[in-house]
């Protein structure tokens, strides 16, 4: 829907990253990912699953803070299921709706 931005996700093998972007206007409107500062203050080893639900939910955070509260969900092509899942439900459970 070209109302509601965009939950886009890429995932290397070390790495998640998630951002929800304005395809109107072509402006990303809030990003994390493994790599970000705010993950690196989680502290704690985690699985693969785990880091990105920390993930969903920090991105999920700073979409509240903007009082962003409904997205469209990009999986781009990966399947809904292990990180990409993880990441999702933290969202959700931040209060993203998708």
């Amino acid at each position: 829907m070209p109302d509601q931005p965009r939950l886009s996700i890429f995932k290397s093998r070390r790495h998640i990253y998630a951002q929800i972007i304005n395809d109107l206007e072509g402006r990303t409107l809030a990003a994390a990912s493994t790599l970000s500062p705010e993950f690196k203050g989680k502290g704690g080893n985690r699985t693969k699953a785990d880091a990105a639900k920390v993930v969903g939910e920090i991105l999920a955070d700073k979409a509240l803070k903007h009082e962003i509260r409904r997205v469209v969900f990009d999986r781009g092509g990966y399947k809904f299921h292990g990180r990409v899942k993880a990441l999702a439900i933290g969202a959700r459970e931040k209060g993203l709706t998708f």
